[in-house]
């Protein structure tokens, strides 16, 4: 039954009955051969066919949700038993918004520290990403805002408070002041983050509450191609004051606090809201709530 429901889950994951079957390591037929017998044991229909896959029928979107539950229960029961035979190992899988890839390493290193049998596999994702990837088990944790959008069925761990700050050349018009509106930013061409970033977003709601609107002269989903645009001293850019803090200014760039208002944002830890946890994720968390006194300070 577990190998069944893993068919279901790549399914959603691919959409594609070739790449479902690639990822569980079987040729097609044995797949589709799967999932037909799944069908006639719950005596329903779980997945449109045609000429390619159509998606899940009503029944096998709960089925889906049930496959979801069973199958990390499972995973989780053989990675305690492993770690209590072996001791904490395996690979941890975590996945962040870009603007705190930059903080991972605060977690993963004292985590490592601790337990150095565990790999890591760190992933570069939007928010929505994020959740999706949680919700299909192909990660173990994310890290992302915790506050604006739904998070679905997760739990979080609080990590620290995101500031804003101007990031400009020192000789550019807003350059010498100590601090800045958003009314004042709005002013400014921006190179910025994508629109399917949270970040984005974020930054799009301010600004036009400030009555103004986003018009970035550039735009990327990597947060290293925006700074090292804003080094240039050509350019300017909104990010995360921890951000700037970590990759570091010149002499020429200065990071001026935004304020009038002073927005802040809540980036935390998701995990599934499974109890128990498996034994790498509860790790984890637990190493999240020790660090986050130190991240927020």
């Amino acid at each position: 039954m577990i190998d069944k429901l893993e068919f279901i889950l790549a399914l959603a994951r691919e959409r594609h009955f070739g790449r479902a079957a690639e990822t569980c390591g079987v040729t097609q037929p044995t797949l589709s051969a799967g999932v037909k017998q799944l069908e006639e044991q719950m005596g329903v229909l779980l997945v449109n066919r045609g000429s390619r896959f159509q998606g899940f029928t009503p029944e096998g979107q709960r089925v889906l949700e049930w496959a979801r539950r069973i199958v990390g229960d499972s995973r989780t029961m053989r990675e305690e038993i492993n770690s209590l035979r072996h001791g904490l190992s395996g690979r941890l899988r975590l996945a962040a918004i870009p603007t705190a890839l930059a903080m991972v390493a605060a977690l993963t290193t004292p985590y490592r520290e601790k337990h150095p049998n565990v790999q890591f596999t760190i992933y570069s994702r939007n928010s929505i990403e994020v959740l999706e990837l949680l919700d299909n088990l192909e990660i173990d944790a994310g890290i992302t805002y915790v506050e604006n959008e739904p998070l679905g069925r997760v739990s979080n761990v609080p990590l620290y408070r995101e500031h804003y700050r101007l990031l400009t050349s020192a000789d550019a018009p807003l350059g010498n002041r100590d601090s800045v509106s958003w009314a004042e930013v709005a002013q400014v061409p921006l190179c910025l983050l994508t629109p399917d970033m949270q970040n984005r977003r974020i930054i799009d709601r301010l600004l036009k509450s400030a009555g103004g609107e986003s018009r970035p002269t550039l735009e990327s989903d990597s947060m290293i191609l925006l700074y090292s645009h804003v080094r240039t001293g050509r350019w300017a850019s909104v990010m995360p004051a921890k951000i700037a803090d970590t990759l570091g200014l010149t002499d020429a760039i200065r990071a001026i606090p935004i304020i009038q208002p002073e927005a802040v944002q809540t980036i935390g830890l998701v995990v599934p809201a499974r109890e128990p946890m498996t034994p790498i994720t509860a790790a984890l968390v637990a190493e999240a709530r020790r660090v986050a006194p130190q991240l927020s300070g």
